[in-house]
């Protein structure tokens, strides 16, 4: 449909009133940011986003990355997040949306292989490097149906199949602390969030 924002749908789930999370709006241009944030919310998962289209292309990660080229983890696609997005922290209250803690777990820029990355996106493949705090080196997103995507570590420098990147390098990449602690400054559910710490 033409003149539909891509974030309609943030929008239309969230009261603004009600969650610190940021309204935002599409980027005039994008850069080349990635973000991953832990969020304890029903489960515990991980959000990938990637800028794109003037957006964050976004996947909730159900164990969240691995380092093991081996690892096909499920990456449910979910709606497009605004590029403010790459910057929240905190809690998003009980009741709303997504409700529970959100943690910056990761973040930094990627080189695509593909020239246009929203192209390469609605073909089903994307191939790319991360440049973060944990995660490095080429990853691949493949869609294997509907929503249903795979993120994959590929073979190189960066890859270890013994390294469990996400208990070893559990804390928050701006704040330093974990779920439970950002759950404590933020009013949220203290237990519920130390449930997915390790």
């Amino acid at each position: 449909m033409v003149g539909v924002s891509p974030l309609r749908d943030y929008v239309k789930k969230r009261s603004f009133e009600r969650t610190a999370e940021p309204r935002g709006e599409v980027a005039g241009r994008s850069q080349r940011s990635f973000v991953i944030q832990k969020h304890r919310a029903s489960a515990l998962h991980y959000d990938f986003r990637l800028e794109a289209d003037g957006v964050l292309k976004s996947w909730a990660v159900p164990k969240g990355p691995s380092l093991d080229p081996a690892a096909k983890r499920l990456a449910m696609e979910v709606e497009d997040h605004p590029v403010e997005y790459g910057g929240f922290e905190g809690v998003i209250p009980e009741g709303e949306y997504g409700g529970g803690t959100v943690m910056l777990w990761d973040r930094g820029t990627y080189e695509a292989d593909a020239e246009h990355v929203g192209k390469a996106l609605r073909a089903g493949e994307l191939r790319f490097t991360l440049h973060g705090k944990k995660l490095r080196g080429g990853w691949v997103l493949v869609r294997t149906g509907g929503r249903k995507w795979l993120l994959m570590k590929r073979k190189d420098a960066a890859a270890s199949k013994t390294v469990d990147v996400t208990a070893e390098k559990a804390r928050s990449v701006v704040s330093r602390r974990l779920l439970a602690g950002i759950a404590r400054d933020g009013g949220g559910d203290v237990a519920k969030a130390a449930t997915g710490d390790p």
